[in-house]
C-alpha cells in the first residue's frame, strides 16, 4: 500500500466544484490584488479565530517580519524564541534588526520551556515568540505571566496550530499579535503562499497593514516606507472555500491521532506525542520518537509510506547561527530530539486502512 504524507489533490477533488467556481469568480472580476475576495477572507478568518483585526499578507514568514517591524524592533533588541522550529521564526527576527536568543524546549511537547525563558531576559529583551509547534499549543499562561512581569510583547507563531486551544481559549488570542501561515500543507492551506496576522489593537493593526502595503492604507498615500506583501485574490477565494471545513478537518486529524495512539502505544522504544493538560492539539503533524529514527524511516519508506523529519537540525545548530557559538548542552532537549523525531502521515482524507497499515509496518520494525 502507498501512503502519502498528505494528499492535497484528494482534498482538492473533495471541493473541486466550489474551488473552481471561486477561482472563476476572481478571474471574471479581475480582483487579483486586494479587493472583495481578500476582504471577505480577512473578515471570515478573524471571526474564526476570535480576533478583532486580521491583516492578510503574502506568506507566514512575512507575517512575522511585518509584526516585528510594527512593534518597533530595532538593532540591538533581543527576542527570545524556541530552539526547535522552522527558520522563519528566527530569520525574521534578524531581518527586523533584532538579535535571536534561543530557549530550549519542554521535554515532552517540543514547545518552548517557560521555566527557562526568564533566565534569558536581559535589559535588551523586547519580546518573546512562542511557537505552537506541530499543532500543540505552547504554555501561554506561563509565557504571558513572564511577559507582563517584564513588560515584553508576545507574538504567537500559529503557523501550525489553526484552531488549537488552551483551556477553551483559541491560540493567537493570548499575545499581542498572532502569525499564521496558509502554506499548502498547513491545516488550512492555500494553493500557493499565503499568510495573515491577527491582533486586538487597532493602531497596531493599521501599522501592520500599512507596512505590508507599501507604507499606506490607501493607494498612493505612503505614510512610511513599507514592503509589498499582499494576499492575492485567488488564494483568498480558495481559503474562503476551505475555511468552513477546517473544524471538520481538525476533528478528523484528532481522531486519526487517537487511533494512532491506540495502535502504537504498547510498542517498546517508541515515544508517541504527548498533549499537555488543558491543551487542544490539532495535529498538523503526528511526530513519533525512536532511537533508530533513520532506520525506522527507511523501513517505512521501503513499505511505501512517506515520512518527513521536522526538523533534522535544531535552529541553534544550523550553519546560519554558527556565529552564536552554541553547544549541544545549551539546548539538551532540542538537540536530543533532532536525531529521534519522525513525522508520519496524518491528514483528514486518510483512510483507516492506511492508518492501520502504517501502524502495522511500525510494529513490524519494532518486533
Amino acid at each position: 500500500m502507498k501512503v502519502p504524507f498528505a494528499d492535497l489533490h484528494l482534498q482538492y477533488l473533495s471541493l473541486k466544484e466550489e474551488i473552481d467556481a471561486a477561482i472563476a469568480s476572481v478571474i471574471r472580476s479581475s480582483a487579483f490584488i486586494r479587493g472583495p475576495f481578500v476582504q471577505k477572507f480577512e473578515d471570515e478568518f478573524a471571526a474564526a479565530v476570535g480576533a478583532p483585526y486580521c491583516i492578510s499578507c503574502a506568506n507566514g514568514t512575512d507575517s512575522l517580519f511585518i509584526a516585528m517591524r510594527a512593534l518597533g524592533v530595532k538593532p540591538g533588541d533581543e527576542v527570545i524564541t524556541t530552539a526547535h522550529s522552522w527558520i522563519s521564526t528566527t530569520e525574521t527576527i534578524s531581518q527586523a534588526g533584532g538579535n535571536v536568543v534561543f530557549c530550549d524546549t519542554d521535554a515532552s511537547t517540543y514547545t518552548i520551556d517557560p521555566v527557562q525563558i526568564e533566565a534569558k531576559i536581559t535589559p535588551r529583551t523586547v519580546g518573546i515568540i512562542p511557537v505552537h509547534l506541530y499543532g500543540q499549543p505552547a504554555d501561554m499562561t506561563a509565557i504571558m505571566a513572564i511577559a507582563r512581569k517584564h513588560g515584553l510583547w508576545v507574538i504567537e507563531d500559529c503557523a501550525q496550530s489553526h484552531l488549537a486551544e488552551i483551556d477553551g481559549q483559541v491560540v493567537g488570542s493570548f499575545g499581542d499579535v498572532a502569525s499564521y501561515s496558509f502554506y499548502p500543507g498547513k491545516n488550512l492551506g492555500a494553493m500557493g503562499d499565503a499568510g495573515a496576522i491577527t491582533c486586538k489593537d487597532k493602531s497596531l493593526a493599521d501599522r501592520m497593514a500599512m507596512f505590508a502595503r507599501h507604507g499606506g492604507l490607501s493607494k498612493g498615500d505612503h505614510q512610511i516606507e513599507g514592503i509589498n506583501s499582499r494576499l492575492d485574490g485567488l488564494q483568498a477565494a480558495i481559503l474562503s472555500v476551505k475555511l468552513p471545513r477546517l473544524p471538520e478537518w481538525t476533528a478528523k486529524r484528532q481522531e486519526w491521532a487517537r487511533r494512532y495512539v491506540r495502535a502504537l502505544e504498547d510498542i517498546g522504544g517508541l515515544e508517541l506525542p504527548e498533549t499537555a493538560a488543558g491543551r487542544n492539539h490539532v495535529y498538523h503533524l503526528f511526530v513519533i520518537k525512536h532511537e533508530r529514527r533513520d532506520a525506522l524511516a527507511a523501513h517505512l519508506n521501503h513499505a511505501g509510506i512517506q515520512t518527513v523529519v521536522n526538523y533534522p537540525i535544531s535552529l541553534p545548530f544550523l550553519p546560519a547561527y554558527e556565529r552564536l557559538g552554541h553547544r549541544p548542552e545549551d539546548f539538551p532537549n532540542a538537540f536530543g530530539n533532532q536525531s529521534k523525531i519522525l513525522s508520519i502521515p496524518i491528514f483528514p482524507e486518510m483512510t483507516e486502512a492506511q492508518l492501520l497499515y502504517v501502524a502495522d509496518v511500525i510494529r513490524g520494525f519494532a518486533e
